[in-house]
This record gives C-alpha cells, structure tokens and sequence, in this order.
C-alpha cells in the first residue's frame, strides 16, 4: 500500500524551530486532503493541522494557532508543517495522513468539524519531535 514519508523531526529547546516534510509520492497531492497529527507518550493521537483538497483551506488545533504553519508544493508532492515557539508540550511523534481522492479536512458527516483520524486513508511512520531543554 502507498504510504507518505515524514521527515524533518529533532530535539529542539523550548522556543525554538522545525520544519517537517511530508512526501506522497504517488500521489497528485493537489487532489487530496493532507493533515498532520501527532501523539505524544500515553495520550491519544490528536489532530495538529489540516490543508484541503484543491482549494487550500487550512484548519489547525487551538493549541497550536499563531506558531505552526502548513503548507504544500505540488509539484513536489510535499506538504510542510513549519513550527515555532515550540514548547515541551508540542513532543509526539508527528504523523502525516492523507484522505481519499477529494477528500476535505471537513467531517463528511459533520462539515463543521475536522475530520477525524479513523477518516482517513493512508498515514506514514511518523517522525518524532521532542522539546526539551
């Protein structure tokens, strides 16, 4: 099966930065929903961020608003999640997932909520980001 490829993890100190790059090869990305989530040691995995199939609508969670940033180049099939002002609470190995074809960052079943990690399709290994001093 196809699988994304996540990279760009590290150890950062607390304020500091990281770009991490997600490569769907095999994938036309322009058409696809891509997200990344993460899951830090004995919590559950929670959704960091969304970019939307064809019209580039973004979503991020509360928590990381005004320090993280998505954002993608198609003809590199490569989404990028920059991150700044990290803190110790940002630690988690980082996953990219992507939808089926036209899929959006929106519930199908509930258009005002952000679709969830069981909706969707193809997810990478993951790369693992600590913050700590």
């Amino acid at each position: 099966q196809r699988q994304p490829v996540e990279s760009g993890g590290g150890v950062v100190q607390p304020g500091g930065s990281l770009r991490l790059s997600c490569v769907a090869s095999g994938w036309t990305i322009h058409y696809y929903a891509i997200a990344w989530f993460r899951q830090a040691p004995g919590k559950e995995r929670e959704l960091v961020s969304c970019i939307n199939s064809e019209d580039d609508r973004t979503h991020y969670a509360d928590s990381v608003k005004g320090r993280f940033t998505i954002s993608k180049r198609n003809t590199e099939n490569t989404v990028y999640l920059e991150m700044n002002s990290l803190e110790p609470e940002d630690t988690g190995i980082y996953y990219c997932a992507i939808t089926q074809v036209r899929g959006q960052c929106w519930s199908p079943t509930s258009p005002s909520r952000p679709r969830n990690q069981y909706q969707y399709s193809y997810w990478g290994q993951g790369t693992q980001v600590t913050v700590s001093s």
